[in-house]
């Protein structure tokens, strides 16, 4: 409908085209101006879809947040993925320094619920990740959230994405054994692979890639 209004008509445009052959594709003449409008419509397409993404990411925002799990938070109810960071799941188990089990997916969302307080949440939008989720930094009085996170233990930093950017953050959690650092834990990634072949999330949470 778009593009008939803009005077495009992709049908017509490709019954025009005479594929006798590859060679002669652009020779024959009542093909040039089919693939004109093809390439139109194409340049249209790719700005309707990149123009889409830019309004889903236009500009930071602040707005009080809820946590949701210990690396997504809600605002203004759009869902914001922590850029860079990987907090145990909801459902994941960690061992402390006792060897006991605990939850320390639910450990982290708390800790971070605690420490945001009701204040404040700053967000500077970097991406949409394939759950249509906005993919940030986020900043409470001047705090980042994935860093403070990773410092003390309750999330990894995620190379993957982040690049390294919070590795020395992650560094000195393990130096001081904050958090998972104080027992054994998998890696969020890694429990997310094995749940989705079907494993329970005790088995999940003490598998062979416990660390350490």
């Amino acid at each position: 409908m778009l593009l008939g209004l803009l005077g495009f008509d992709a049908t017509n445009a490709l019954k025009a085209l005479n594929l006798r052959s590859m060679r002669n594709l652009y020779s024959v003449p009542e093909n040039r101006g089919a693939i004109h409008d093809l390439f139109k419509i194409g340049a249209v397409l790719a700005a309707i879809v990149l123009g889409s993404i830019q309004v889903a990411l236009a500009g930071d925002f602040t707005g009080q947040a809820s946590v949701i799990d210990g690396d997504t938070l809600e605002i203004h109810g759009t869902r914001v993925r922590l850029w860079g960071v990987d907090a145990p799941e909801s459902s994941q188990l960690c061992r402390g320094v006792d060897s006991l089990q605990y939850q320390c997916g639910a450990k982290a969302a708390n800790d971070l619920d605690a420490f945001i307080s009701r204040r404040p949440v700053h967000c500077l939008p970097i991406s949409l990740d394939r759950y249509g989720r906005t993919v940030a930094t986020c900043l409470v009085g001047g705090a980042d959230l994935g860093e403070w996170l990773v410092r003390n233990g309750l999330a990894l930093d995620w190379p993957q994405y982040s690049k390294r950017k919070y590795d020395d953050a992650q560094r000195e959690a393990e130096h001081a054994g904050r958090g998972m650092w104080a027992g054994s834990y998998v890696k969020p990634w890694l429990y997310r692979i094995c749940i989705r072949a079907s494993g329970s999330p005790s088995k999940c949470s003490d598998d062979a890639n416990a660390h350490p």
